[in-house]
């Protein structure tokens, strides 16, 4: 009895310090995964203008990559001069002025704690972040007592939760 009950100890001390310290981090994620639902609309965004020099007599498919465009597509040509959505690209000098719209400094960095690879320096906070969240889930299993009504509601919550997350999954 005495090993359960250190196990319930332990478990929920670490469970609510671990909560308070992930607080901050579950914030961030919160509002950059929001902006990441709505990031095919312009939602929060501005217009910047850029005017830079890349390679004279690119392809298509090399200006789009260049200037990093999504979907980019060259819509019509005058003389030397490329004309696409965003703006223009001059084949001669290599000159393109363009408009991207862009979150504010602070959000698109924000925005990148989803989008991290295991190479980049974000890697380690996205994989303590899981580990963690994970432990979450195992831990909240320990903060009542089986026999208890809070429990038993909390696993229909649980198998409740479970469901929907998969029906959404494959929807």
């Amino acid at each position: 009895m005495d090993k359960i009950k250190d196990t319930r100890s332990f478990m929920r001390i670490t469970h609510r310090y671990l909560g308070y310290f992930l607080a901050g981090i579950m914030a961030v994620y919160g509002v950059s995964g929001v902006l990441l639902v709505y990031r095919d609309t312009d939602l929060l965004k501005k217009e910047k203008n850029y005017s830079t020099i890349v390679g004279k007599d690119l392809s298509e498919k090399a200006l789009g990559k260049e200037l990093k465009i999504k979907n980019f597509e060259i819509e019509s040509k005058v003389g030397n001069i490329a004309y696409f959505k965003q703006g223009a690209y001059n084949m001669t000098t290599g000159e393109a002025k363009y408009v991207k719209k862009e979150l504010p400094f602070i959000l698109d960095k924000m925005t990148k704690l989803h989008k991290a690879q295991s190479k980049d320096t974000l890697s380690p906070l996205n994989t303590f972040f899981g580990v963690a969240l994970f432990f979450f889930v195992i831990s909240s299993f320990w903060m009542f007592n089986p026999k208890t009504k809070a429990f038993k509601r909390g696993m229909i919550f649980t198998v409740a939760g479970l469901i929907i997350s998969i029906i959404l999954v494959f929807i």
